[in-house]
């Protein structure tokens, strides 16, 4: 308890449309041959009536009602439904109705089947011919798109162009149709707005609508969306027509960006030809697209963006989107500044920033932050959308609307990173959404050397997103203004629906991976055309002055504006002697921090509570606050067990962990505990959520009942993922000191799949972006018997990356398996009251104590051991000469407690005991901090399993051979003879 309130201490200061979808949207996707039995038969009612007065997507709701169920349409369908599929010659499946007073087997002698009328029979079958082909658009009209600013590569690694797309009038015999056709005229289906007011179109005019809509420099992948709603608000977006138009000021606008963007990179490339900068040539419209997302999203009621992306255009972002100070960013190219404090780890193209502005267009505060990232490509996501998640959490934005993300990937990437798809899988689990985000993946069609097509299986790299219904919206990143109207629908559709939405901009790298590298090794023909290629401002500016938006000469001045701004600011930058990692911030924590940089406060008051307050959590614990609230049989008997320690005054972990999380709740500090199966805990202990066994999804949280106005306790079982959600959680708990952020591994072993957050951004946070992280690690840990995949957490890997400061943050537990039951694991309440503290070595306080001149050996150890040593020695009976003392906290390593209690016992051998193998575990970090705190005046012996390669056997039998090899060590007065 005091461990966890000790962390806390220190960082203290289906929309209703939805329901209607209609029963062909339910189901596989509509082609000619889906009608294949009903296209051959003219329709069971008066022809011309029926056609002239009804859509023809009449007919396929009907055949699919008919074939769910035969009696929910009128008998005279069922009838031609059914004669159809029994292979009826074409026209004579209609029978009449038998008139009032008939039955149907009368009217059958009565009258033979009547054929149709031919020319009725053709008008109905092209009516759904003509369905089917604005539908075969509508899916795989982006597989035409001429989205390639190069011309030479196709985005969906596939030349072939689909069967169903009319590119010629030979393609279509496919749908039954012929030249003749093109210039008839036909009604249009409401999935459809082509026709935008009018509802009758000739197919000529119908197929040059639908490539103008998705065959353009826009390809749309939208039609695995399984909600009506959803997929009509987007045909709407892109079908209607004349419906992608911007006015002169906003072409002027749009120009104005493009300048920025491509002469920011040029400056930088004039000045510093030989320094890396990952620059964006190739993909300078990506400024204006992420500017209009902001805007679009500011006039939704958007306050704080928080973003995440790669190294590449990253100081162009830095400089035209988050508006960083040109002088800060042309100093980082001064090879000889010096770092003012710590922070100055990472490179340039790495770092953070948080600016809030107004923005310009719409006249409103937003707070934009880019936050820092390591070059693990993908990584930084998960912790965007916690940083994100806690955003909206601490200004109540339940819905999303005044917090949002915006993750920016590479085309490689994205389809590489498995941690893409964990994300992804985050994006609509309660207690992780961000209420969509904006996806925005500059797709350079290739990854360093790599041809895309050696990288990735599927058609696009971005078909990850699939999975969760994002739609993707492809675009030529050499129109700005289809990129322009692809980013206004896809900031409108995350304000709209709330969910991911994908913008693929496909561009090319007009340089190497960076500017130093050579792609012509590898990449010949297509860096020959990229030699080729105007840029996209030149192309864009030509063809304004063409329609008379700009002049040439307004054009040049707008040039010469901006690369005056860029001179006057690289001067002021030579001004800039020393890095102050304060501009560089992307977290910053008001209030928490002196002038100098430093915490206000990193001593450790007592934690400790009132008999009172401990005996009110514990009743709390062990009772359910709601009133007709049916909990599990055992379950009540775990209840009873807590009620009965509360009033022995003593508790075990989990009671421990309870009284730690309820009081800084009563406190008014928030307490977010999230991972695999937390809720009830891997080894069934916690049980912070309750189930009502009779009503589904009917829970109580009894620590959100501790006190009135308390703050709320979140506690969340997580996708079944370690990499994305420990992400999640480190950004989470970077948005607030003033909180205890707690992510539980199911057993600590499984830390391992997260390496690469802790790696890149826990244990190097400080020192490279000074990025403060309350994040706390609870690991399972301890040799059970359980084999080398549930036993160790590694504890070696973090006490390597320790630097040992006092100021480190974050806290990583290893806790206890076997222990959450073992009878003497419990503390008593006289540990927890006020004027108690954590206790970084807990002393020997047994009959050894009071005798240490007799005292023959001090063991030191950590965790599990403790108990079977202690057992050990009662067994040998050597409670008199042989003493154990527990180091809690390993770093930062308590060198004083350690000094006094070695001193202590003066005549006594110093061994170190743990269960883990000698190079694992404790032993490497611990051996030279007790010679140092002793002066190397005595050896420090080891007592443990030998050294292996796996952390743990995987047989019973083998385990207690071990254990029972090192406790005979550990008590063996002679064993240590031929250590070195």
């Amino acid at each position: 308890m005091h461990r966890l309130r000790t962390c806390a201490a220190r960082l203290r200061p289906i929309t209703a449309s939805q329901t209607a979808k209609t029963l062909s949207q339910q189901r596989p996707a509509v082609t000619l041959r889906t009608f294949q039995p009903i296209r051959r038969y003219t329709a069971p009612v008066a022809a011309e009536p029926f056609l002239n007065g009804t859509s023809s997507n009449y007919v396929e709701e009907m055949y699919y009602a008919w074939l769910e169920n035969p009696k929910s349409v009128h008998k005279s369908w069922d009838i031609f439904f059914r004669n159809a599929n029994a292979g009826a010659p074409p026209g004579t499946a209609y029978q009449s109705p038998p008139p009032l007073g008939m039955s149907l087997a009368e009217l059958t002698q009565a009258q033979s089947l009547v054929r149709a009328q031919p020319n009725v029979e053709k008008l109905v079958e092209d009516h759904l011919a003509v369905q089917s082909l604005i539908r075969a658009y509508q899916i795989r009209g982006h597989h035409v798109a001429q989205l390639d600013p190069l011309g030479i590569m196709d985005a969906d690694l596939d030349s072939s162009v689909p069967t169903d797309i009319i590119t010629s009038s030979d393609k279509l015999g496919f749908y039954g149709l012929d030249e003749s056709d093109l210039d008839k005229v036909f009604r249009l289906p409401t999935t459809t707005f082509i026709g935008g007011m009018e509802s009758t179109l000739p197919l000529r005019e119908i197929i040059r609508r639908l490539e103008m809509a998705y065959c353009q420099h826009i390809g749309v992948e939208f039609m695995f969306i399984n909600d009506l709603e959803q997929c009509q608000w987007i045909r709407q977006k892109f079908e209607t027509p004349g419906v992608m138009q911007f006015s002169l000021e906003e072409k002027r606008t749009l120009l104005a960006r493009m300048v920025r963007s491509t002469r920011f990179e040029e400056f930088l490339q004039r000045k510093w030809s030989s320094e890396k900068r990952f620059g964006l040539e190739g993909c300078e419209s990506l400024i204006p697209a992420l500017k209009t997302i902001i805007d679009q999203s500011s006039a939704s009621g958007v306050e704080n963006v928080i973003m995440g992306m790669p190294h590449r255009g990253r100081l162009n972002v830095l400089a035209n989107v988050i508006r960083k100070e040109l002088e800060q960013i042309f100093c980082q190219f001064d090879s000889k500044l010096e770092a003012a404090d710590e922070g100055s780890g990472d490179v340039k193209y790495h770092l953070g920033m948080y600016h809030r502005r107004i923005n310009r267009v719409t006249d409103r505060n937003i707070t934009l932050s880019l936050v820092a990232n390591p070059s693990h490509l993908e990584a930084v996501n998960p912790v965007v959308q916690g940083k994100t998640k806690a955003e909206q959490f601490y200004c109540g934005d339940t819905e999303g609307n005044r917090v949002m993300s915006i993750l920016l990937h590479g085309d490689a990437a994205f389809a590489g990173q498995g941690i893409v798809y964990e994300t992804f899988h985050l994006s609509d689990l309660p207690s992780y959404t961000t209420h969509g985000t904006v996806h925005v993946v500059v797709n350079n069609q290739i990854g360093f050397t790599t041809d895309p097509r050696m990288a990735r299986s599927s058609p696009y790299p971005t078909d990850v997103a699939r999975v969760v219904n994002a739609p993707i919206f492809h675009v030529n990143a050499d129109d700005p203004e289809a990129v322009m109207y692809v980013c206004n629908v896809a900031a409108d559709w995350r304000a709209t629906f709330h969910k991911d939405v994908v913008v693929d901009l496909v561009c090319y790298r007009r340089n190497g991976h960076n500017e130093m590298d050579e792609p012509m090794f590898t990449q010949p023909l297509m860096y020959k055309q990229i030699k080729k290629q105007k840029p996209v401002l030149q192309k864009y500016a030509e063809k304004l002055i063409t329609e008379g938006v700009v002049t040439r000469q307004e054009y040049e001045e707008e040039i010469a504006k901006y690369d005056k701004i860029c001179e006057e600011a690289h001067a002021r930058s030579k001004d800039e002697k020393i890095l102050h990692i304060k501009h560089w911030l992307d977290s910053p924590w008001p209030g928490f921090f002196t002038l100098d940089g430093q915490p206000k406060s990193m001593t450790c008051p007592s934690t400790g509570l009132s008999e009172e307050e401990l005996n009110h959590i514990g009743q709390v614990a062990s009772s359910v606050p709601v009133e007709d609230f049916t909990i599990h049989g055992g379950l009540s008997r775990v209840l009873k067990g807590r009620a009965e320690m509360i009033r022995g005054r003593t508790v075990d972990w989990a009671l421990g962990e309870y009284m730690a999380f309820g009081s800084l709740l009563k406190e008014g500090i928030h307490v977010r505990l999230s991972g695999q199966d937390v809720e009830r805990g891997t080894f069934s202990h916690r049980h912070h959520v309750l189930h009502d066994q009779n009503v589904d999804k009917r829970t109580c949280i009894p620590m959100n009942h501790v006190a009135p106005n308390q703050a709320p306790y979140t506690v969340c079982n997580s996708s079944l993922s370690e990499y994305g959600v420990l992400g999640f959680e480190l950004g989470f708990a970077m948005a607030s000191p003033n909180a205890l952020v707690l992510w539980e591994a199911q057993f600590g072993d499984f830390h391992n799949t997260a390496q690469c957050i802790i790696d890149q951004f826990i244990c190097p946070g400080q020192a490279k972006w000074v990025r403060q992280n309350g994040i706390v690690l609870l690991l399972p840990h301890g040799m059970e018997g359980m084999g080398p995949e549930h036993s160790s957490a590694r504890p070696e890997r973090f006490l390597q990356m320790c630097n040992d400061d006092p100021d480190v943050f974050p806290l990583i537990i290893f806790t206890p398996k076997s222990l959450l039951r073992h009878p003497e694991a419990k503390s008593s309440f006289d540990l927890m009251l006020p004027g108690t503290h954590f206790q970084r070595v807990i002393l020997e306080d047994g009959p050894a104590a009071q005798n240490p001149s007799d005292v023959k050996r001090l063991i030191f150890c950590t965790g599990k051991v403790y108990y079977e040593l202690t057992r050990e020695r009662k067994a040998r009976e050597l409670e008199n000469t042989v003493a154990v003392a527990r180091i809690e906290q390993l770093s930062p390593f308590p060198f004083d407690l350690v000094k006094a209690e070695t001193e202590k016992y003066p005549n006594a051998d110093l061994v170190w005991c743990q269960e883990e193998h000698k190079n694992q575990g404790y032993y490497d970090y611990v051996k030279p901090r007790m010679r140092t705190t002793i002066n190397r005046a005595k050896p420090v012996w080891y007592a443990g399993r030998e050294p292996a390669a796996a952390p743990a056997t995987g047989s019973k039998n083998s385990h207690l051979q071990e254990l029972k090899r090192f406790l005979d060590t550990a008590f063996n007065l002679e064993a240590f003879k031929d250590q070195v």
